[in-house]
């Protein structure tokens, strides 16, 4: 390992031994201060930033929500006086909530996708600095093995999010639709399953990862404790990471960064959360929204609509659990780099 850091070092760009942070992709600095200081304040700006285009994103699932309340108030009335025909009124009810669904969910899961992917782009620039900056100050080993670790689980994550997880989601959706619609026992049960498969997926590759970096004693005090802890209650929660992401994790950040003074890894930990936020904001709503309209549709006696409308927001939330988990990892990394050099 230490042959390895060394080694790195010797082809580090000059740039990236100024140990200055590569400046953040424009989809994060919409959301980030012009200049930062404290990272209490910054993480602050950053969050009111983001909920300032909850707005936009709330009319438009409003719309989405409304016209699939309505459907399910004609459904159940339909329902009530068509007697014989019933089960084909269901069926086109059913129906109808798929075709109204599919779109903003396709759209959600491409935009939880690309944040994945961007997370990764701009973790691959960020790390060789956070390495060069932690080598110089002695840590050879350390920083090697905190790159070796990072690299390899951000390959490793981004690659499952893109060609397996989310391809499983839009599978996941598809049984779904079909579940409702016919109600077959065995599509029920590997629905069950691929949802299952999803969230422990990304909760094993966490757990390794973590359990590595405090294996080989990347990790170690009573602030990492901390982190650890809050990292663990935060990825053993039920999917979708919606409120304990940023409440545990955050609490983890905000205790480490209190003690550093790195600004490459303030600057980073801000650009890493400023792109996760802005699309998280979006995604987590349409999830919340979608789980509160299926409440309303089932007290109308769609039920197979409200369990379709279900289903799409569990789809939401394992989008959701996605780039939570891309997140959270690069935010435990930084961490343990900036912890090396304060």
């Amino acid at each position: 390992m230490t042959i390895l850091a060394i080694l790195f070092l010797l082809v580090v760009p000059a740039s990236a031994m100024d140990f200055t942070a590569p400046d953040a992709p424009q989809e994060a600095q919409k959301y980030m201060p012009d200049e930062t200081t404290r990272f209490g304040e910054d993480l602050q700006y950053v969050i009111r930033s983001a909920l300032k285009t909850l707005q936009p994103s709330f009319v438009e699932a409003s719309e989405v929500c409304v016209s699939l309340i309505a459907a399910s108030l004609l459904v159940g009335l339909l329902a009530e006086i068509s007697g014989s025909v019933k089960p084909v009124v269901e069926l086109i009810g059913t129906a109808a909530v798929a075709i109204v669904l599919f779109r903003p969910a396709n759209s959600l899961i491409r935009l939880g996708t690309d944040t994945v992917q961007q997370i990764s782009q701009y973790g691959k620039l960020l790390l060789p600095v956070l390495t060069g900056a932690l080598a110089a100050q002695g840590a050879v080993t350390k920083s090697g093995a905190l790159y070796t670790a990072t690299a390899f689980f951000d390959a490793i994550l981004s690659s499952a999010v893109s060609e397996l997880l989310v391809p499983l989601v839009y599978i996941f959706l598809c049984i779904a639709v079909v579940c409702n619609l016919f109600a077959q026992p065995l599509l029920q049960e590997i629905r069950k399953f691929l949802k299952w498969l999803l969230t422990w997926g990304l909760k094993i590759i966490l757990y390794v990862f973590t359990g590595y970096i405090t294996i080989t004693g990347v990790v170690g005090g009573t602030t990492d404790a901390t982190m650890l802890k809050a990292t663990k209650l935060t990825i053993s929660g039920m999917v979708p990471v919606v409120g304990s992401i940023m409440s545990d994790a955050s609490e983890a950040v905000l205790v480490s960064a209190g003690l550093m003074k790195n600004a490459a890894g303030i600057y980073g930990l801000l650009a890493v959360i400023a792109l996760w936020i802005g699309p998280s904001v979006q995604i987590g709503l349409q999830y919340l929204m979608l789980k509160g309209t299926a409440g309303i549709c089932e007290m109308f006696g769609a039920k197979h609509m409200s369990e379709l409308m279900k289903d799409f927001s569990s789809a939401m939330g394992m989008v959701l659990a996605m780039t939570g988990a891309v997140c959270l990892m690069f935010l435990i990394s930084i961490i343990c780099f900036m912890k090396g050099v304060s």
